[in-house]
């Protein structure tokens, strides 16, 4: 019977945190509240509260699931591939996908939030901070291996990361906005490094 609850409970968590995510995406953490989420899903107040506990602990949840999700459409099909120039054009390709056809309602979960939350010290500034901080090392790894194989001239790969995470920034909200042509430049700009091949 516990057992059951406890599963009940995981789901019941799971659905809440998903739909927080859309919510997020659209109007930004600070948007999310347990009685909008409650009334929402067809769910108690008291429920979701017991769930969560407090709004920062909902935010949480809320930032976590939307970096699960991230993973297992833009990370984790770009493993198949070997590490380097390989699995960065997989990763461009994923997150194009991922910003073209968004997983969440409102398009990328941390252009929505990351903004609002840059200084703002605090669990939640440190959760988006570290998500943004994994997708530049990944990005940064891919450079390193790919100099490393002698595919790619030695470059500042920090640098490069940054300035190709720049570019997907700005990428998205040009997607966002109905701009033709942002896919392809981003395609482009991650050519431009890989062409420095020796």
């Amino acid at each position: 019977m516990t057992d059951l609850r406890l599963v009940r409970g995981a789901r019941a968590r799971q659905r809440v945190a998903r739909h927080a995510v859309d919510i997020a995406s659209l109007e930004g953490l600070d948007g999310l509240s347990i009685g909008r989420l409650a009334a929402d899903l067809g769910l108690s107040k008291s429920g979701v509260q017991t769930l969560f506990g407090t709004k920062e602990n909902l935010q949480l949840a809320a930032a976590e699931c939307a970096h699960r999700e991230f993973e297992q459409a833009v990370v984790r099909p770009a493993r198949s591939l070997p590490a380097g120039s390989a699995r960065l054009r997989a990763l461009t390709e994923h997150w194009i996908s991922y910003a073209q056809t968004p997983l969440f309602a409102g398009g990328c979960f941390w252009a929505a939030n990351l903004p609002a939350y840059d200084s703002r010290p605090g669990a939640v500034r440190d959760a988006l901070l570290a998500h943004r901080e994994a997708w530049l090392e990944l990005i940064a790894e891919q450079l390193r291996r790919a100099v490393g194989a002698d595919d790619l001239a030695a470059l500042d790969v920090e640098l490069a990361a940054f300035q190709l995470d720049a570019v997907c920034t700005a990428a998205n909200i040009a997607m966002r906005l109905g701009e033709d042509g942002a896919a392809r430049k981003v395609r482009r700009v991650v050519e431009g490094f890989l062409r420095g091949a020796r």
